[in-house]
């Protein structure tokens, strides 16, 4: 049986005699699996915990959960994509990884901090990259309260949710909800409400990346929501606190042309 067409044998491939400390992680799907066992026999591994570059091979779920697995970290990540979208992701070639992880260019994400008070008292933390969502968890639509800064910018929105969208978050669940999409370099975050009733007409709003937003649910007991911080969710909060965290950071690398910011830009012109 001839081999699949992405996949090459190793024998047809040149491999650069060094590519440094490199390792390999896969979302386990049969494609992205059999992807690393090639790329491992080609350059090796060195594993995760000296690794001076990780390349994910899977979708912008995993990629996300990678990222999060190596926040702080001063430890780049190259995601190769076997998934749906890829928006993260770069292309599979298995050939001069070694020379396009080199020319990869960077982009530094900061990830929002979230606190949550749940109905018992508990306090909660998260961190997330893309966005930080409120959503109602019944048959009855969510009443909240806005606060900016400790200011009351709406005293109730209801809605069947919230979220709060970084510039790399703003393609995703963000433009769903028909939030805006921000340049990956501003200095901005997206609040947008997710199908919003009562006021009909609030689109959302755009808050400096210094702003602290809070999110109180109104009437808990019969309008219970949950709040999720990229994969990690809380179940019944009564409030919600929100804000850009710069004592965290990751790092992204994309082929030469192909980068976040290039890719959030030709994004706003699809039609």
């Amino acid at each position: 049986m001839a081999p699949h067409p992405r996949f090459l044998p190793v024998w047809q491939i040149m491999a650069p005699t060094s590519i440094g400390k490199v390792t390999f992680v896969s979302s386990g799907t049969d494609d992205s699996e059999a992807a690393r066992e090639q790329l491992v026999a080609l350059y090796g591994d060195c594993g995760m915990g000296e690794a001076e570059t990780i390349v994910a091979l899977g979708g912008d779920g995993f990629m996300l959960e990678t990222l999060h697995r190596v926040m702080d970290r001063p430890v780049p990540v190259y995601g190769i994509n076997f998934g749906s979208v890829g928006f993260m992701m770069n292309d599979f070639a298995p050939e001069k990884l070694a020379q396009r992880l080199a020319a990869a260019e960077r982009t530094e994400i900061h990830p929002l901090t979230m606190a949550a008070i749940l109905g018992d008292g508990t306090r909660h933390q998260g961190l997330a990259l893309n966005e930080v969502s409120l959503l109602r968890s019944s048959y009855q639509a969510a009443k909240l309260r806005i606060l900016i800064d400790d200011h009351v910018r709406m005293d109730e929105l209801i809605c069947d949710g919230i979220l709060l969208a970084t510039p790399a978050g703003s393609t995703a669940y963000n433009l769903s909800a028909h939030g805006p999409i921000l340049p990956i370099t501003a200095q901005l975050l997206a609040l947008t409400p997710i199908s919003p009733f009562r006021p009909r007409r609030w689109r959302g709003a755009l808050l400096a990346n210094t702003a602290t937003v809070k999110l109180q649910i109104l009437d808990a007991g019969k309008r219970p929501v949950n709040a999720v911080a990229d994969n990690l969710e809380f179940e019944n909060v009564v409030e919600v606190e929100v804000r850009e965290d710069r004592t965290h950071s990751v790092l992204l690398l994309f082929d030469p042309g192909h980068s976040l910011d290039e890719r959030v830009l030709a994004e706003q012109f699809v039609y």
